[in-house]
């Protein structure tokens, strides 16, 4: 057996290759419609304020504030209705004194109106209309420019966008716009026991689910998954196949092959592909404790465990965080919830330990029921809707512990 790994704590194993990174700086132009999911390339400042004219947001009467002050339902007032403002058109009218017009939800506000009343709180009486409610300046309206002013930034280079961005983009008739190009994340599974999904294993053979679990990831996280296939136990085929890997690709990801034994080809394979080659060779964490981390002229290579449930958790810790720096992704917040602990949980001192576990509702809150089993069970993990961590200064948590539970 060579020497065992030499571990690092996930932050600061995290931290030697993403600060060795840049950001790829390579971009397209889109169809907005199409972009959800992608990160803007280029700030986007609003050609133009919106909305671009005051428009309601009650059906109901415009009208001049102050001709609605002191009224009430005891002391109503009255107002001559003028006509209607038309949807989608300019009013040909003015409100004047003591005049209102009927306006409908998103209308635009006529000339000399300064408010909207709504339907609710008057009585039509031919053409006049009984008010029984006073209404501010502004009220029920929305204002030019107050959604954003015309040059203003409203996405900032960065952004991944959402369906928020998207119906943004478009109300300002930004109809295509600049995004990151996807990074291209070549996959590799080895091992002579793996074989394909779709093939009937033998007795000691296994289906490869790791080049599926991370493609999806990748592809989630704004990569392109390229799979290079199941690479068998041979250093020179495996190297053959890693550097036209890197070759073609941005990252590299090498599943298998990372543990600390005799068939460990994956780090002395990553110091032949280029400079400066193997950075870390072990993680201290459960599960995924043997990850590999490399730098080869300027790409990441990572050799992550065969073990499917910690390549997967490994791909949230490390290949998220590395696919959003090469993107130039602004920092966001993971999704998380707090909940409370049901069981105690044990830990090593000085390790960080993810358990998976199932949120249940109680009350007006939810508890986090740790799913029990070996890092090889991946339906362990598709049971799960998070991950718990145990810090490394902890030995562990009590059961009614108020924890934060990463969303997956």
């Amino acid at each position: 057996m060579p020497e065992f790994l030499t571990l690092l704590p996930p932050d600061s194993a995290r931290e030697k290759l993403l600060s060795q990174l840049t950001p790829l700086g390579l971009s397209s132009v889109i169809e907005t419609e199409s972009a959800l999911g992608r990160v803007s390339a280029e700030d986007i400042l609003a050609p133009h304020p919106l909305p671009a004219f005051p428009r309601t947001t009650v059906d109901g009467f415009a009208v001049r504030s102050r001709d609605t002050y002191g009224v009430s339902e005891s002391l109503p007032g009255y107002l001559k209705l003028i006509g209607e403002v038309p949807m989608g058109d300019t009013p040909a009218f003015e409100v004047g004194p003591g005049q209102c017009a009927i306006i409908h939800t998103g209308g635009m506000l006529p000339a000399g109106a300064d408010a909207a009343l709504m339907l609710e709180y008057t009585q039509t009486l031919g053409d006049e209309i009984e008010i029984m409610k006073s209404v501010a300046d502004g009220e029920n309206l929305i204002r030019i420019g107050e959604d954003v002013a015309e040059g203003q930034l409203v996405i900032p280079r960065g952004t991944r966008l959402r369906p928020a961005e998207i119906g943004g983009l478009m109300a300002l008739g930004i109809t295509k716009l600049r995004v990151a190009n996807n990074i291209r994340v070549g996959i590799l599974s080895s091992g002579d026991e793996v074989i394909p999904a779709g093939e009937t294993p033998r007795p000691g053979q296994v289906r490869d689910i790791n080049a599926h679990t991370l493609g999806t990831l990748v592809a989630q996280s704004g990569g392109e998954p390229l799979q290079y296939g199941i690479i068998r136990d041979d250093f020179e085929i495996l190297q053959t196949a890693a550097a036209r890997a890197l070759d073609e690709c941005d990252v590299v990801l090498i599943t298998a092959g990372s543990s600390a034994s005799t068939r460990d080809m994956t780090a002395d394979v990553i110091n032949t592909l280029g400079e400066p080659g193997l950075l870390v060779h072990g993680i201290n964490t459960r599960p995924g404790k043997p990850t590999i981390l490399g730098l080869c002229n300027g790409k990441a290579v990572i050799g992550l465990p065969g073990n499917p449930v910690s390549a997967l958790v490994n791909g949230y810790m490390l290949v998220v965080p590395l696919i959003e720096k090469l993107l130039g992704q602004l920092p966001r917040p993971r999704p998380a919830i707090r909940a409370t602990l049901t069981v105690n949980l044990a830990s090593q001192a000085g390790r960080e330990d993810w358990w998976p576990v199932r949120l249940r509702p109680e009350g007006d809150s939810f508890v986090a029921d740790p799913i029990f089993g070996k890092s090889n069970l991946i339906f362990s993990l598709a049971a799960a809707d998070g991950l718990l961590k145990i810090p490394p200064h902890a030995t562990g948590l009590s059961a009614g512990a108020v924890v934060e539970v990463l969303l997956i």
